[in-house]
Order: C-alpha cells, then structure tokens, then sequence
C-alpha cells in the first residue's frame, strides 16, 4: 500500500480539514483531494464525507485511519531499525570459530569492537573447523575462524595468523627438564588429543606420521582448558597452540621437539557472494 496516500489519510483526520491538512503536507488542496480519492478507489469505500463544517471519517475511514496509524508507526521503526544497524548502533555478529579462536583470538577483539560499539551483540559458537565452514554455508553463521585450507571453494578467505603448535607437558614430567628431546623420544608416549575428527588434530597426526613416530592417545578432548588441566595432573602429554599455554608460573611448560615443527593457518571465512551484515563486515576487518 502507498505510504503517501496512508500519510495523506492521517493529516486529514488530524486536521479535520483538506487546508490544513494540505498545507501540512505542502501539497494544494486539489492534490490532496486526488489523493483521497485514489485510496478510497483502492480500498472500494467512502472514508470522509466533506460539510461546511469540515471533514468528517466515515466509519470506514476510522478503521482506516486506525490501520494507517499502526501502518506508518510501524514503517518508521523499520526505518529506525535499519538505520540503527548500518550506524552500528545495533546490530548481531554470528561468528563461530575453534577451541583456540574462540578462547585466545576473538575475546580481545570483541572486547576492543565494544568499545567503539557497544549496541553490537555477538553469537560465537565454538565448534571444530569443518562444521564451522558448514555453518557459514548454510548461512547459520556469518563468520566463521577456521584452520586453512578450507574444504570448500564457497567462501571468501582472508588469512588471519600463523598458528605455532607446541608440545607441553606437566612441569613434573621427564621430558619437561630436558631443553629439546628428539621427536623419537616420543614414541609410544601418552597423549591427550583433540577430537580425531578436529583440522588442528588432523594435522597434528599427519605431522607425526611424516616423522615416523606413533604415541599413545590416551583420550580426546575439546576443550584447551580441559586438554591443558589433563596435562598439569597426568603424565601425559598434549600439542596445542602456542596461544593457548600460560605464561609464567604455570603447571604445563612446552617441551621444544627436535625433527618436529608444526604450523597452521588461521582464517576469516564467509560465504561467497553472501553480503556481510554491516556489523559483520567491521567486525570483520578488525580481526587481526
């Protein structure tokens, strides 16, 4: 329906007179008139009947007028909504991303992005790199920060970091005096992996098998905080990312490998040909 003629209606029952009305809207009266009659076309009913005393609405122009009123009122909160969110005054970041992104990468960057604005919410989900992909493909996410390459041709990528993958160890542990061992050393030892099915644990194995050397999963966990807890009360011992391993006085220390190195590529992702939200776009380029 035309706003124009549902605005035209609303001065009409404000003003209780084609003058005023017109002049209200900076139309001449002829044209005000015009449009009053192409609404009551539109809507097959008579809605103001015209006296020497004025305007008067039909019964149908006060159903009319009431409809118009929530119609008008509920267009401009659109407007407003919208404007809201391409000012960055709302607006909703769905980004999912790893264990490591989720805990060491994104805080900083969310905290650092609500300071500048703060109406902005975020949905961050932590997931495994693979179903993080899946999700910004099927547009449940917008961004997602995954471990490259990715499975899929379907996204627009930007490379965000190089991610060190270390080996660490309870400070009690054997291995944990010794400045390097050999990557042989660690056949057969203990481990708490990632998810078999994670990017990070996936080439975690792949570098171990290149190297020839086998250990012994002893179980598998999600989260860094888990895997690192584990560690500090076990003797066994895990690879995570450098990001991830306290500094200071801490339970786990990294255990520097000789034969064995072990790196991966953190990336932005979304769909391709999907525009961003604007809160998502910013977001966006503020990842570093």
């Amino acid at each position: 329906m035309d706003l124009v003629l549902l605005r035209t209606l609303l001065s009409v029952a404000d003003h209780k007179a084609i003058t005023g009305a017109a002049r209200a809207l900076f139309v001449t009266q002829p044209a005000l008139s015009r449009r009053l009659q192409q609404l009551e076309q539109d809507l097959g009913a008579r809605l103001v009947e015209r006296s020497r005393k004025g305007i008067a609405l039909t019964e149908a122009g006060r159903l009319a007028v009431a409809e118009a009123r929530a119609i008008v009122e509920r267009y401009e909160r659109m407007k407003e909504s919208v404007r809201a969110q391409q000012t960055l005054e709302t607006g909703v970041v769905r980004l999912g991303g790893g264990a490591t992104a989720v805990s060491f990468v994104v805080p900083q960057a969310i905290a650092e992005f609500q300071k500048l604005y703060p109406g902005v919410r975020f949905e961050v989900h932590e997931q495994g790199s693979r179903a993080v992909e899946s999700a910004v493909q099927d547009e449940r996410l917008e961004l997602g920060i995954v471990t490259l390459p990715t499975h899929s041709r379907e996204f627009e990528i930007r490379a965000l970091r190089k991610d060190r993958i270390v080996l660490v160890a309870a400070r009690e542990h054997p291995l944990a005096s010794k400045r390097r061992v050999d990557v042989r050393d660690l056949a057969g030892l203990g481990l708490v992996g990632f998810d078999k099915t994670s990017a990070i644990r996936q080439l975690i194995d792949a570098a171990l098998a290149e190297a020839g050397v086998e250990m012994n999963v002893q179980m598998e966990l999600r989260s860094i905080a888990a895997i690192l807890g584990m560690v500090a009360h076990t003797q066994a011992l895990a690879f995570v990312s450098q990001l991830g391993v306290p500094s200071g006085d801490s339970a786990v220390t990294v255990v520097n490998v000789r034969g064995l190195s072990v790196h991966r590529r953190l990336g932005v992702i979304h769909k391709l040909g999907r525009p961003l939200s604007p809160a998502a776009r910013a977001f966006s380029a503020m990842l570093k």
